[in-house]
């Protein structure tokens, strides 16, 4: 949309952004995964979660309601925060398709709505890999964009594997009451992420413009051992036994990415 709309009352339009991301690691002994569970579970407990994302309400301009949070048992955390804040003019509005500052550089404010995280380590002795997610839900009313926090999250967690989904929903009219179903241009969500961040991932797009849905897998492009081994160190390793370890790790954030598994 080339020009600005002229809404009639309150923007409408909701603006989700899910994303997941995944810390891929390699604890061959069973002492090796507990230790690099706890390690994940001080990393990102509750209070670290519940810090990240008042980083992100920050980032929105928002103002945090209500906040829930929980560390569960034997692993994993949970926050929920309910957010808001008045309503946007069109000269505050940035709905630009470019990347998003980080907090300190950033004056923005929302609607209304709700920022959420759950983290998911998981283990299997089976290969020795670990896999720990974090889902998190931004989701806004009205003029801006959530995917203006993107460039935060991915710095804010050791990220391998990203994947990213973008949806408005609802309708808002203009003053001639015509319905618009998208307040904003959007080619890719790439075009939110730092030139860095682009540079050092694969990415894909799988998108439905015309059902205003945007999907983005990333995959850490530069590989190095050292960065997955947990409780060892890379140069120890047997040769052959490394290059096993590596061909298990890129196997797991292959199958990640593409959602399948590879045989």
């Amino acid at each position: 949309m080339e020009t600005k709309l002229q809404l009639h009352g309150f923007n409408n339009l909701t603006k989700s952004l899910s994303f997941n991301i995944y810390d891929i690691c390699y604890a061959q002994t069973e002492e090796q995964r507990e230790a690099y569970i706890d390690y994940i579970d001080e990393m990102y407990n509750a209070e670290r979660l519940t810090q990240i994302l008042t980083d992100v309400v920050k980032i929105i301009g928002a103002n945090v309601l209500n906040i829930a949070r929980q560390d569960y048992e034997p692993h994993g955390a949970s926050v929920t925060m309910l957010i808001a804040e008045h309503e946007l003019t069109d000269g505050e509005a940035n709905n630009e398709e470019s990347p998003g500052p980080l907090p300190d550089t950033i004056v923005a404010h929302l609607d209304k709505s709700h920022v959420t995280v759950h983290t998911y380590p998981e283990s299997h002795p089976h290969d020795g890999v670990s896999t720990f997610r974090a889902d998190i839900d931004v989701s806004t009313c009205g003029l801006i964009s959530p995917l203006k926090v993107l460039n935060y999250l991915i710095h804010s967690f050791d990220s391998d594997v990203v994947t990213v989904d973008y949806r408005v929903r609802g309708f808002t009219r203009d003053v001639d009451g015509t319905k618009h179903y998208i307040d904003h241009d959007i080619n890719s969500i790439q075009n939110y992420l730092t030139e860095d961040t682009q540079n050092a991932y694969q990415m894909i797009d799988v998108n439905v413009y015309q059902e205003n849905l945007f999907h983005t897998k990333m995959m850490l492009k530069n590989f190095k051992l050292d960065n997955y081994v947990f409780g060892v160190n890379a140069s120890d390793l047997d040769p052959e036994e490394a290059q096993s370890i590596e061909d298990r790790l890129r196997r797991e954030m292959l199958e990640i990415f593409y959602s399948r598994n590879v045989e």
